[in-house]
């Protein structure tokens, strides 16, 4: 039986609209700076897979696993491994990783000093007030010999495990986000690399030291864990960790962000 246009029109619309109903849509929460543009990236390949992602943006490191925990995003990609385990131990959500994504070495940059060696004893140096990156900055300086830290402590090192700090710093918690804005009133400031990037720092040229990009650093895609097994999570790592995903990571970023799969 031939269709006539009018009906013929009539079928590719329903049939538009049935695969519109068919996608399944998540709100999955980021920092901005190059997490957020890189589920802009992921967005387009999801929706071919008939996931619909609306990216929701986040100034700080605490919302988005509160919002998470709450059911108000399904998914969330800004925090590395460690974070993310203190965050479970200390406020007892049920939120599991499920695919790996970038890595951001953190770097201390200063405004006053060319080289990590000339900034004097007693110098300051601002760090983030949260755990596991205040730790971070002070495993890069222990690793490059500027501390010692008591070995107990792992990624969670604070200022409390300091054992040897023979230049005598005196170390600045600051909120992560603020960091950058309190870089000219400290001597030198660890900084994470999305703020440094948002701040307009260049995070491979401007550090006057940078993390080795290895470790236990890496971010992750976290879920509730409830969900860690739905197809759409499986949909979206697998958006994520794409050819073309990583491609965009590297020409975009010019290894200031490194995929990790």
């Amino acid at each position: 039986m031939k269709l006539t246009a009018f009906a013929l029109a009539a079928a590719l619309g329903l049939t538009g609209l049935s695969a519109a109903a068919r996608a399944e849509a998540i709100k999955v929460a980021v920092t901005p700076g190059p997490h957020a543009q890189i589920l802009e990236a992921v967005k387009p390949i999801a929706a071919k897979k008939g996931l619909d992602i609306t990216i929701v943006e986040f100034s700080d490191y605490v919302v988005p696993n509160a919002a998470l925990a709450a059911g108000e995003i399904q998914a969330n990609s800004f925090q590395h491994q460690p974070y993310l385990d203190a965050q479970i131990a200390d406020r007892g959500y049920k939120i599991s990783p499920v695919g790996y994504t970038v890595n951001f070495p953190i770097g201390v940059y200063s405004k006053k000093y060319k080289s990590f060696d000339d900034i004097p004893a007693g110098a300051s140096i601002a760090i983030p007030n949260d755990p596991t990156n205040g730790g971070r900055v002070l495993l890069l300086l222990a690793d490059k010999g500027y501390l010692k830290l008591d070995p107990k402590a792992g990624v969670k090192a604070s200022v409390a495990d300091i054992v040897e700090n023979p230049k005598k710093f005196k170390f600045v918690e600051i909120d992560a986000a603020q960091l950058p804005r309190a870089l000219p009133d400290v001597d030198a400031a660890g900084i994470n690399t999305n703020y440094a990037k948002e701040a307009g720092l260049d995070p491979v040229k401007d550090p006057i030291l940078r993390e080795d990009p290895k470790g236990p650093y890496v971010n992750v895609i976290a879920v509730r864990t409830e969900d860690k097994d739905k197809p759409w999570v499986k949909t979206l790592v697998e958006s994520y960790q794409s050819p073309e995903v990583k491609t965009f990571i590297l020409d975009t970023f010019k290894g200031s962000v490194l995929p990790s799969w």
